[in-house]
């Protein structure tokens, strides 16, 4: 049963979700009647109660995917479908310490500091103060965020962790922000990107491709609906398709020696070719502007 304090979903016969915090003397009013506070604090989740007007509604206990989407938002958030998937791919787990930035809203944020455990720990950073304090505010509301730590400063400054186990970054320009990321975790450390559109993705790629980074991989997870009736199972109307690529990769300190050994085929020798080039290129057009410095 929903103790006092705790959040519960009311789902009516119309498919209607209300996401509630059980308060004593707060009755839950609407279009079908009254449902007392003691009468819910008194009914188990997966029960049905009825109104005073005798209308049956069902109580629910609300999951992470629930807590995720109802957090109070002033900036788009990460959806469930890329929140689990990046969860897995840095492997947020009870001990794990991964950084975040920029907090946002918050929603990544719940569900880092709700796999991550009483072990583990969140550390997230946030330039703006109308968001950190958004932030803790959904943090508190979804009764989590005990092992998280904010930072309200301007990640350029660097990260306060040099040992964290993974890093997500969620900024507009993450390749200005490479040389902090990588300082801030430790060798073999799986990192994560986030950015909306194919420009960026590029930016992004050519910033690691001179940087202890490696295994990198670019994906967009798309989730397409399919209605549940039995007699007439097909795909639903609309599905929730692009939301941002994600970049995955992991901090390693690469070799040349290892790298030589890699089979390639004739579009990967041309390709590897031509980054050895552009690579040259950069490192000819830094001695010059070192130069024209000096």
């Amino acid at each position: 049963m929903p103790a006092y304090g705790e959040l519960f979903i009311l789902l009516s016969p119309r498919g209607k979700r209300s996401l509630r915090r059980l308060m004593p003397g707060q009755d839950v009013h609407g279009s079908d009647g009254v449902i007392p506070a003691a009468a819910l604090a008194e009914a188990g989740f997966g029960v049905e109660i009825t109104t005073r007007q005798n209308v049956p509604y069902r109580i629910m206990k609300p999951t992470l995917y629930d807590l995720v989407r109802g957090v109070k938002r002033q900036t788009q958030i990460i959806y469930p479908k890329d929140i689990g998937y990046i969860c897995m791919r840095l492997g947020v787990g009870n001990g794990t310490r991964v950084i975040e930035a920029g907090s946002g809203s918050g929603s990544l944020t719940v569900a880092l500091s709700w796999f991550s455990g009483q072990s583990g720990h969140v550390f997230t950073y946030e330039a703006r103060q109308e968001f950190y304090d958004l932030c803790r505010r959904n943090l508190d509301w979804a009764g989590v965020g005990a092992n998280v730590t904010q930072y309200l400063r301007d990640i350029a400054e660097g990260f306060e962790q040099t040992d964290a186990d993974a890093l997500f970054l969620d900024v507009r320009t993450p390749w200005e922000y490479l040389a902090q990321a990588s300082a801030a975790v430790r060798p073999g450390a799986a990192l994560a990107f986030l950015v909306p559109t194919v420009d960026q993705v590029a930016l992004l790629l050519k910033g690691m491709e001179s940087g202890p980074f490696d295994g990198v991989e670019v994906e967009e997870v798309l989730v397409r609906p399919w209605k549940a009736v039995a007699d007439r199972l097909r795909p639903a109307d609309r599905m929730i398709a692009h939301t941002g690529f994600l970049v995955f990769a992991r901090k390693q300190e690469r070799s040349e020696a290892f790298e030589a050994l890699k089979p390639l085929g004739t579009r990967e020798r041309k390709q590897r070719k031509a980054l050895l080039e552009r690579l040259a290129g950069d490192l000819e057009d830094a001695g010059g502007a070192d130069a024209m410095e000096e």
